[in-house]
């Protein structure tokens, strides 16, 4: 019974609440968007209106990773020659231009205008061989600068008799190339005919240090004579050098006076081993091979002399 009391009482209070609302119109109350994502714009290009057809395609820039091909830069020009040293000076508004002169004249001796000096003897040497022991000497001494001097040469041999062959040469040398001298002068035969020449030849360096050289010779009797020679010095510590050495001599004609024939008239090999002290003092040891070809050949034979003969040697390279 209480229930249904409850139930009823419920009822008759809520109904005027509903009855309110019944006649409500809403049709003019404004409907509640539902939130949406707008679409993001696109931003205007600034560029938009720029003509870009003369510019390069980006995509042919390099990438990472991507080194591009680049030529290298074309090489200076050699043969053109150095422009002319200034005559004006900068230093010589602020300073005393003779004191400037000065030490401009010490700069360029500094710098390759120097005049030094050096005498050097190449082969000092005794030679033990079986036709009887001798000795053997090869030397030069020279003074100037870098592009000229004047050369001194002598060469020579002989035994317990005296000299057999001497020379002497008063030279010219001028500098040609990075590596080359030409040398003019006159050579003076001591023994064994006295005789003089008119001498031509040069000085060089060849790849791998090579030295190499070359000469020729006109006498007052009209005799053409010719020589070529070659050295390398092979270091097998800082101070045990190996040298390798090779002369050969030429004659346009056969020179009886002289017992030399035409042609290639005589050589010699040579392997000397030397131990520096100091770079100015270095004894040595080797072994040197002569021989004599051809018609020179021919007046040995018929002087009773050896054609070829081996020597080992025994000798002194110096120099100040």
């Amino acid at each position: 019974m209480r229930p249904s009391l409850i139930a009823l009482f419920t009822m008759l209070w809520a109904g005027p609440a509903l009855a309110q609302h019944a006649g409500h119109d809403m049709s003019a109350m404004p409907e509640t968007a539902q939130p949406q994502t707008a679409p993001a714009s696109v931003s205007a290009d600034p560029h938009a209106g720029h003509d870009m057809s003369g510019m390069a395609n980006p995509s042919a820039a390099p990438r990472d990773g991507q080194v591009q091909a680049m030529g290298p830069p074309p090489l200076p020009d050699h043969e053109t020659p150095a422009p002319t040293p200034p005559t004006d000076h900068l230093a010589d508004r602020v300073f005393d231009p003779a004191a400037m002169d000065r030490a401009r004249a010490v700069l360029r001796q500094e710098h390759g205008g120097a005049q030094v000096s050096q005498v050097m003897a190449n082969l000092l040497e005794y030679r033990a061989r079986s036709g009887g022991d001798g000795y053997h000497w090869d030397g030069e001494a020279w003074f100037g600068g870098d592009l000229n001097r004047l050369v001194l040469k002598s060469e020579g041999e002989g035994d317990r008799h005296g000299v057999e062959s001497g020379e002497i040469q008063a030279l010219y040398s001028r500098a040609v190339g990075l590596y080359t001298d030409l040398q003019i002068g006159v050579r003076q035969d001591v023994e064994p005919k006295s005789r003089t020449y008119a001498a031509i030849g040069f000085e060089t360096l060849l790849p791998y240090w090579i030295e190499a050289g070359g000469a020729l010779f006109l006498s007052n009797k009209g005799d053409v004579l010719g020589r070529a020679e070659g050295a390398i010095d092979w270091r097998l510590t800082q101070r045990l050098i190996l040298q390798p050495r090779a002369e050969l001599n030429f004659a346009a004609q056969d020179i009886p006076e002289t017992a030399i024939g035409s042609g290639l008239s005589d050589g010699e090999l040579g392997l000397r081993l030397r131990y520096e002290v100091r770079r100015e003092f270095a004894p040595y040891v080797g072994v040197a091979w002569t021989r004599r070809f051809g018609r020179t050949a021919d007046y040995a034979r018929a002087q009773d002399r050896e054609v070829s003969d081996t020597s080992f040697v025994v000798g002194l390279r110096a120099w100040f």
